[in-house]
């Protein structure tokens, strides 16, 4: 009989099939994109293709993200430590970040030297027919290494792996437009060839532009999208025991979603009935949404969005206790005392068992007692059977 794995270990045990996975795919990527930066260079210079050197240098920036890929995910896959409580996921969404910017550098750098040849009227030379040859490569291996690594990052929830994905993707489609520029330069439109090249800079920009926004985004914290915000609430306003939800917080961090949830329910109830209400709410937003990681639940007896939050100058059970005391006596050994704080006054519940007691308070007494206090809201005695 096998022994039952730990919630820990099962989660040590994904963290390291993520992690091989996310390396090989990586590494398989790299490798063609460091073979494709070669021909295309190569075939790029010695047959007069500006567009696909530039393909080339982008193939290459390929290369260097593959790098970056490769050293954030062994980072971000670590397991939750004291100084990281949930994860290191945002150093994944921190690499995002820098892959991103590093496209945004090196298209803008390339659309500037191209526009400025294009201006300059440089493109005097047909390219030769090996540029199709070496875009037509490039576009069939770029399609399928962008596939395969797309269904990986999907697999292990990594949005660096499938942005590493879409970068591949836009190395095929630039390649694409090297060979319809090839075509129509080859047709005597040798300008087309420059201006390929600046559009293919643009799209390097626009990929790299998409990555560092959304990075952005996730690092401050920003929440779902409203129609997912509502979903969920309406999921917690459905289950059995929650009033009201009047508040709802969440953020990302990675592909996982963090919630923190107010739920307002009946202020009589038990703590643990109030708990597992809040439980019954977790498991009907999991079921909806699969990549929540954790949920935070508060549970309020009343929705303090509507009026002033209960003081925290209200007096605890402690003093309320001494206030009795000193106006009814000690109470018997026995007694059990329920405190309800609601609208900023406290409402107590005494319970006697007449078969340990002897002489039983009245609540007139004790309201009598206590009415000039600002705390005191009411008083209830429950006596039970013999």
């Amino acid at each position: 009989m096998e022994e039952p794995v730990s919630p820990a270990q099962g989660r040590r045990e994904n963290l390291a099939m993520e992690m091989k996975a996310a390396t090989s795919v990586t590494i398989i990527g790299m490798i063609l994109d460091a073979v494709l930066g070669v021909i295309k260079v190569i075939a790029g210079t010695l047959f007069h293709s500006q567009a696909l050197l530039v393909d080339g240098i982008h193939s290459f920036s390929d290369v260097a993200s593959d790098l970056v890929v490769l050293a954030v995910m062994k980072v971000s896959r670590q397991e939750p430590d004291e100084d990281h409580p949930y994860g290191h996921q945002r150093i994944e969404t921190f690499g995002t970040l820098v892959l991103g910017s590093i496209l945004i550098a090196v298209g803008a750098a390339l659309a500037w030297e191209n526009t400025l040849r294009l201006v300059h009227g440089e493109a005097d030379i047909v390219p030769g027919w090996p540029v199709l040859v070496a875009a037509g490569l490039s576009v069939v291996s770029k399609e399928w290494i962008y596939r395969y690594t797309r269904r990986i990052g999907k697999e292990i929830r990594s949005d660096l792996i499938i942005a590493n994905a879409w970068h591949s993707r836009t190395d095929a489609f630039s390649s694409v437009v090297v060979l319809f520029s090839t075509v129509g330069a080859m047709a005597g439109m040798l300008w087309l060839d420059v201006l390929a090249a600046v559009v293919i800079a643009g799209i390097i920009i626009h990929i790299g532009w998409k990555f560092t926004w959304d990075s952005v985004k996730e690092l401050v914290d920003t929440g779902l999208s409203p129609e997912d915000t509502d979903m969920l609430k309406d999921i917690a306003r459905q289950t059995d025991g929650v009033r009201n939800v009047h508040e709802l917080r969440s953020r990302r961090m990675g592909h996982d979603i963090l919630l923190d949830i107010h739920l307002v329910v009946r202020p009589d109830i038990s703590v643990s009935e109030g708990h597992q209400i809040g439980m019954q709410v977790v498991g009907g937003m999991r079921h909806a949404l699969e990549n929540i990681r954790d949920i935070n639940f508060h549970i309020d007896a009343e929705n303090d969005e509507d009026q002033p939050q209960t003081s925290e100058r209200l007096p605890n059970r402690e003093e309320i206790l001494n206030v009795l005391s000193r106006h009814v006596g000690e109470l018997p050994s026995n007694t059990r005392l329920r405190l309800h704080y609601l609208k900023n006054k406290v409402y107590l519940e005494l319970f006697f068992d007449t078969a340990a007691d002897g002489d039983i308070l009245s609540a007139d007494r004790i309201r009598e007692e206590l009415a000039d206090y600002g705390w005191f809201g009411s008083v209830r005695v429950w006596v039970s059977g013999q």
